[in-house]
Protein backbone atom coordinates (compact mmCIF):
# COMPACT_ATOMS: atom_id res chain seq x y z
CA UNK A 1 0.00 0.00 0.00
CA UNK A 2 1.59 3.51 -1.18
CA UNK A 3 1.40 6.25 1.59
CA UNK A 4 0.51 9.04 0.65
CA UNK A 5 -0.03 13.03 2.23
CA UNK A 6 0.26 13.36 5.77
CA UNK A 7 1.09 9.82 6.16
CA UNK A 8 4.22 9.78 3.81
CA UNK A 9 5.17 13.19 5.19
CA UNK A 10 5.58 11.96 8.89
CA UNK A 11 7.16 8.83 7.75
CA UNK A 12 10.07 10.69 6.05
CA UNK A 13 10.69 13.41 9.06
CA UNK A 14 10.55 10.68 11.62
CA UNK A 15 12.66 8.74 9.75
CA UNK A 16 14.95 12.06 9.07
CA UNK A 17 15.10 12.71 12.85
CA UNK A 18 16.30 8.81 13.03
CA UNK A 19 19.01 9.32 10.85
CA UNK A 20 19.85 12.65 12.40
CA UNK A 21 19.84 11.06 16.21
CA UNK A 22 21.34 7.89 15.26
CA UNK A 23 24.29 9.06 12.89
CA UNK A 24 24.89 12.63 13.95
CA UNK A 25 24.37 15.41 11.05
CA UNK A 26 27.69 14.07 9.22
CA UNK A 27 26.28 11.22 8.41
CA UNK A 28 22.98 12.59 7.33
CA UNK A 29 22.53 12.72 3.73
CA UNK A 30 18.77 12.40 2.01
CA UNK A 31 19.90 8.91 0.15
CA UNK A 32 19.71 7.72 3.45
CA UNK A 33 16.62 9.20 4.45
CA UNK A 34 15.20 7.55 1.64
CA UNK A 35 16.75 4.64 2.24
CA UNK A 36 15.09 4.03 5.73
CA UNK A 37 11.98 5.34 4.79
CA UNK A 38 11.41 3.43 1.89
CA UNK A 39 11.12 6.07 -0.83
CA UNK A 40 13.41 7.56 -3.42
CA UNK A 41 15.24 11.22 -3.30
CA UNK A 42 12.88 12.95 -5.31
CA UNK A 43 10.12 12.62 -3.08
CA UNK A 44 12.07 13.87 -0.24
CA UNK A 45 13.33 17.11 -2.70
CA UNK A 46 9.30 17.78 -3.68
CA UNK A 47 8.81 18.59 -0.34
CA UNK A 48 12.56 19.99 1.35
CA UNK A 49 14.70 21.59 -1.42
CA UNK A 50 17.86 20.85 0.62
CA UNK A 51 18.88 18.51 3.81
CA UNK A 52 19.23 21.85 6.06
CA UNK A 53 15.32 22.55 5.85
CA UNK A 54 14.54 18.70 6.23
CA UNK A 55 16.84 18.82 9.52
CA UNK A 56 14.60 21.53 10.86
CA UNK A 57 11.75 20.36 9.62
CA UNK A 58 12.44 16.41 11.17
CA UNK A 59 13.30 18.33 14.64
CA UNK A 60 9.97 20.23 14.94
CA UNK A 61 8.32 17.21 13.57
CA UNK A 62 9.59 15.60 16.45
CA UNK A 63 9.23 18.60 18.95
CA UNK A 64 5.42 19.06 17.81
CA UNK A 65 4.38 15.30 18.51
CA UNK A 66 6.20 14.79 22.18
CA UNK A 67 5.04 18.44 23.09
CA UNK A 68 3.86 17.67 26.37
CA UNK A 69 0.31 19.96 27.35
CA UNK A 70 0.24 23.40 28.62
CA UNK A 71 -0.12 23.28 32.61
CA UNK A 72 -3.22 25.08 34.37
CA UNK A 73 -2.77 25.31 37.57
CA UNK A 74 -4.92 28.18 38.00
CA UNK A 75 -1.98 30.83 39.08
CA UNK A 76 1.26 32.14 37.02
CA UNK A 77 3.88 30.67 39.77
CA UNK A 78 2.39 27.16 39.49
CA UNK A 79 2.02 27.32 35.66
CA UNK A 80 5.73 28.22 35.28
CA UNK A 81 7.11 25.95 37.52
CA UNK A 82 4.95 22.99 35.58
CA UNK A 83 5.90 24.28 32.35
CA UNK A 84 9.68 24.27 33.60
CA UNK A 85 9.31 20.97 35.20
CA UNK A 86 7.78 19.34 31.56
CA UNK A 87 10.30 20.81 30.09
CA UNK A 88 13.24 19.20 31.77
CA UNK A 89 11.46 15.67 31.15
CA UNK A 90 10.70 16.56 27.52
CA UNK A 91 13.77 18.64 26.30
CA UNK A 92 16.21 16.50 27.97
CA UNK A 93 14.91 13.73 26.16
CA UNK A 94 15.07 16.04 23.13
CA UNK A 95 18.51 17.82 23.63
CA UNK A 96 20.28 14.83 24.60
CA UNK A 97 21.00 13.01 21.04
CA UNK A 98 20.02 16.10 18.79
CA UNK A 99 22.55 18.79 20.54
CA UNK A 100 25.87 17.03 20.29
CA UNK A 101 24.68 16.31 16.09
CA UNK A 102 23.94 20.01 15.96
CA UNK A 103 27.45 21.23 15.96
CA UNK A 104 28.20 20.60 12.32
CA UNK A 105 24.94 22.15 11.31
CA UNK A 106 25.94 25.56 13.01
CA UNK A 107 29.01 25.56 11.36
CA UNK A 108 27.60 23.95 8.07
CA UNK A 109 24.78 27.17 7.90
CA UNK A 110 25.98 29.77 9.78
CA UNK A 111 23.16 29.89 11.80
CA UNK A 112 22.72 30.77 15.36
CA UNK A 113 21.15 28.54 18.10
CA UNK A 114 19.02 31.58 18.48
CA UNK A 115 18.10 31.71 14.68
CA UNK A 116 17.43 27.64 14.86
CA UNK A 117 14.53 28.04 17.77
CA UNK A 118 13.29 30.61 15.69
CA UNK A 119 13.01 28.61 13.06
CA UNK A 120 11.50 25.84 14.92
CA UNK A 121 9.34 27.94 16.62
CA UNK A 122 8.18 29.25 13.50
CA UNK A 123 4.43 31.28 13.74
CA UNK A 124 3.24 29.16 16.76
CA UNK A 125 2.51 30.33 20.28
CA UNK A 126 4.72 29.56 22.67
CA UNK A 127 3.45 27.74 25.86
CA UNK A 128 5.20 30.27 27.76
CA UNK A 129 3.14 33.19 26.25
CA UNK A 130 0.07 30.81 26.64
CA UNK A 131 0.64 31.05 30.26
CA UNK A 132 1.78 34.62 30.91
CA UNK A 133 -1.72 35.75 28.46
CA UNK A 134 -3.47 33.58 31.47
CA UNK A 135 -1.84 35.15 34.24
CA UNK A 136 -3.32 38.52 32.82
CA UNK A 137 -6.37 37.43 31.83
CA UNK A 138 -6.75 36.27 36.00
CA UNK A 139 -5.22 39.77 36.77
CA UNK A 140 -2.20 38.36 38.26
CA UNK A 141 0.14 40.85 36.22
CA UNK A 142 0.54 43.27 34.94
CA UNK A 143 0.54 43.29 30.53
CA UNK A 144 2.37 46.74 30.87
CA UNK A 145 5.21 44.86 33.32
CA UNK A 146 5.62 42.09 30.15
CA UNK A 147 8.57 42.96 27.89
CA UNK A 148 9.14 40.44 24.83
CA UNK A 149 12.37 39.14 27.05
CA UNK A 150 10.66 39.70 30.56
CA UNK A 151 8.08 36.90 29.07
CA UNK A 152 10.87 35.16 27.75
CA UNK A 153 13.30 35.21 30.96
CA UNK A 154 12.02 31.94 32.67
CA UNK A 155 12.83 29.39 29.44
CA UNK A 156 15.83 31.42 28.98
CA UNK A 157 17.43 31.04 32.29
CA UNK A 158 16.19 27.38 32.23
CA UNK A 159 17.87 26.94 28.94
CA UNK A 160 20.49 28.75 29.83
CA UNK A 161 21.36 25.89 33.23
CA UNK A 162 20.52 22.91 30.98
CA UNK A 163 22.80 23.67 28.15
CA UNK A 164 25.32 24.69 30.70
CA UNK A 165 25.54 22.04 32.39
CA UNK A 166 23.76 19.21 29.99
CA UNK A 167 21.67 17.71 32.92
CA UNK A 168 18.31 17.95 33.89
CA UNK A 169 17.74 20.84 36.04
CA UNK A 170 17.05 20.53 39.39
CA UNK A 171 13.54 21.25 41.13
CA UNK A 172 14.93 23.75 43.33
CA UNK A 173 16.59 25.30 40.98
CA UNK A 174 13.21 25.61 38.69
CA UNK A 175 11.61 27.15 41.93
CA UNK A 176 14.86 29.88 42.29
CA UNK A 177 14.57 30.62 38.86
CA UNK A 178 10.60 31.55 39.22
CA UNK A 179 10.28 32.74 42.91
CA UNK A 180 13.46 34.58 42.96
CA UNK A 181 13.92 35.62 39.42
CA UNK A 182 10.25 35.51 37.31
CA UNK A 183 7.89 36.50 39.74
CA UNK A 184 9.62 39.14 40.96
CA UNK A 185 10.04 41.20 37.73
CA UNK A 186 6.51 40.31 36.30
CA UNK A 187 4.41 40.95 39.54
CA UNK A 188 6.56 43.43 40.90
CA UNK A 189 6.37 41.62 44.07
CA UNK A 190 9.21 40.80 46.72
CA UNK A 191 10.30 37.27 46.74
CA UNK A 192 9.98 34.98 49.95
CA UNK A 193 12.61 34.67 52.02
CA UNK A 194 15.08 31.73 51.54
Amino acid sequence: MRRRGQELEDALLEAAYAELTEGGLAAFTLDRVATRAQTSRPVLYRRWPNREELVIAAIRHHDDRNRPPIPDTGSLRGDLIALLKGANRHRMQLITPVLAQLSGYFLETGRTPAELRRELIGERVTSDLTIIRRAIDRGEIDPARITPRVAALPFDLFRHELLMTQAAVPDEVIEEIVDHIALPIMTGTIPPPR
